[in-house]
């Protein structure tokens, strides 16, 4: 199995239009379909309610490690923790990482996940699997926001 998902995809949309979708905290919400309790900053815990049909049920939480400004945006989070009954306190975050890159016709997204390889054993396959896909549905979700939200 991969240690990392990787995902790209080229935004029509300037780098500060796809930056704003990312960082502000309202406006990743409702692309990422999660109600954030407040705003995004490095070295600081996000929560909120989780927005996506099935699982409004669910809390979710990063801690943002990086804000280099229209360029990369970082944060860790334990990735499919889906069992309200379980503590993943303890287990190692992967690392997600979004970079920006300037194209003739936009912006370049690059998303990566990495350190799956720490996931306990009996979470990893699913882990991975999961984000994998969930991956490819916040690609297109960033990208319909961004093209209905100049």
């Amino acid at each position: 199995m991969n240690d990392r998902i990787e995902k790209r995809i080229e935004l029509r949309a300037p780098i500060s239009r796809v930056w704003r979708a990312l960082t502000d905290y309202r406006e990743f919400g409702e692309w990422f379909r999660v109600e954030l309790e407040g705003p995004l900053a490095p070295g600081q815990v996000t929560r909120g309610r989780l927005t996506w049909p099935g699982y409004e049920h669910l809390q979710w939480e990063v801690t943002v490690r990086e804000m280099k400004p229209e360029r990369l945006f970082s944060f860790t989070w334990h990735p499919y923790a889906v069992d309200p009954n379980k503590d993943y306190s303890n287990e190692p975050p992967t690392l997600v990482e979004f970079v920006l890159e300037e194209t003739a016709a936009g912006t370049l997204l690059k998303l990566t996940e990495s350190g799956f390889d720490k996931i306990p054993a009996e979470r990893r396959a699913d882990a991975f699997r999961m984000d994998d896909g969930g991956w490819t549905a916040q690609m297109k979700n960033i990208e319909s926001y961004v093209a209905q939200h100049p």
